[in-house]
């Protein structure tokens, strides 16, 4: 049973913004903090963002600044703003809880910044 199904992902050029989305069921999103991942070629999944179900966001240092999490509770759906893009930010993303849950790892969607 898929719960969670990211979308957004592409081609942009440096400097350029994306926004990703998150669709999550609602016995899911109504109750757990949500945050965003990704994952490079034979590494780990790096937490970028989360937020809570009162809306406190974290950040990774990598990201600050550049990078906004948001949810919206009519949609279900929790959402990450990309500007500023670099090409160090080429990667698959993924949602998840947050933190994250074994459980609840998706397909992502891939991210590439190139010119």
């Amino acid at each position: 049973q898929v719960q969670l199904v990211e979308s957004g992902g592409g081609l942009v050029q440096p400097g350029g913004s994306l926004r990703l989305s998150c669709a999550a069921s609602k016995t899911i999103f109504s109750v757990n903090a949500m945050g965003w991942y990704r994952q490079s070629p034979g590494k780990e999944h790096d937490f970028l963002a989360g937020i809570t179900v009162s809306g406190t966001t974290r950040y990774a240092d990598s990201v600050k600044g550049r990078f906004t999490i948001s949810r919206d509770y009519d949609k279900n759906t929790v959402y990450l703003q990309m500007n500023s893009l670099k090409p160090e930010d080429t990667a698959v993303y993924f949602c998840n809880l947050y933190p994250s849950s074994e459980n609840y790892w998706g397909q992502g969607t891939q991210v590439t910044v190139s010119s």
